[in-house]
């Protein structure tokens, strides 16, 4: 049994699709359902006992603690977030609530629950960070492409809440020894992308007839990562990553079996 955080997004959900087309394991999975999320992804899931849908939020300690006394996960994927720059700009409380105090009590949450648990259970326990590149800040045309030791430079409020997430989290290990791993991804398309996002956006304008925004002097070049296989990338890390360590996933590190695609877009 695996806990999956923000599971009714898209990236989230894509991944709970994915892992139940592959394995057996049971998937708890735990979304708000804020704009982003969406029940009609997962519909394909409808009646099937491996999975099993909570509405809550990561910021409800009691609801996390009693999911976790409940159904006994061996690992927790976090992908709950508020996760767009935009909005970010317009409403930054939303962001820090979620995406900084909602890390920081579901850290506390598991901390307990592995805390206690057999050493057997507890030596393969796994708590599986998925964040985001816009950490790292901004490349020029003749940067060379981000490495996972760059230093955290966000530019928005959502960049900046989502360093202090990835930073609560490598805290938690150094100081408490909780067993995490991070992901940092470039920008995902694919299935069940939201309409407000870049491709989908597009796609949309252009068979309505609406004009293609373009933003800024058109010049922003931006890796963009299909979704499955970030989901793959994920599955592969919680599988066999090294503990305390951050993995960057996407165009820049030029790994193979990852699908990029280039388009203009605001950075």
């Amino acid at each position: 049994m695996i806990l999956v955080t923000g599971g009714a997004g898209f990236i989230g959900a894509n991944f709970v699709l994915d892992w139940l087309a592959g394995a057996d394991e049971p998937v708890v999975n735990l979304d708000k359902l804020t704009y982003a999320g969406n029940l009609q992804t997962l519909a394909s899931l409808d009646g099937d006992k491996r999975h099993v849908f909570v509405q809550g939020d990561i910021g409800d300690s009691a609801l996390i603690e009693r999911l976790l006394a409940g159904h006994q996960p061996r690992a927790v994927v976090n992908f709950a977030a508020e996760s767009h720059v935009d909005r970010s700009i317009h409403g930054p409380e939303d962001f820090i609530q979620t995406n900084v105090l909602g890390t920081f009590r579901l850290l506390e949450a598991v901390r307990a629950y592995w805390s206690q648990l057999p050493a057997e259970r507890k030596a393969a326990f796994r708590f599986l960070h998925v964040s985001t590149d816009e950490v790292y800040g901004t490349l020029s045309a003749t940067d060379p492409a981000f490495t996972e030791e760059n230093k955290y430079e966000p530019n928005s409020p959502y960049s900046a809440s989502k360093a202090a997430s990835d930073h609560l989290v490598r805290a938690w290990h150094h100081t408490y020894g909780l067993p995490v791993l991070t992901t940092n991804c470039s920008n995902n398309y694919g299935p069940f992308h939201f309409p407000e996002k870049l491709i989908p956006l597009m796609i949309v304008n252009a068979l309505a007839g609406k004009p293609l925004p373009v933003y800024g002097d058109g010049m922003q070049v931006r890796d963009w990562l299909y979704v499955k296989d970030h989901c793959s990338a994920i599955r592969r890390v919680l599988e066999a990553g090294q503990l305390g360590e951050t993995y960057n996933v996407g165009g820049w590190n030029e790994k193979p079996n990852i699908e990029i695609v280039k388009t203009v877009c605001a950075l």
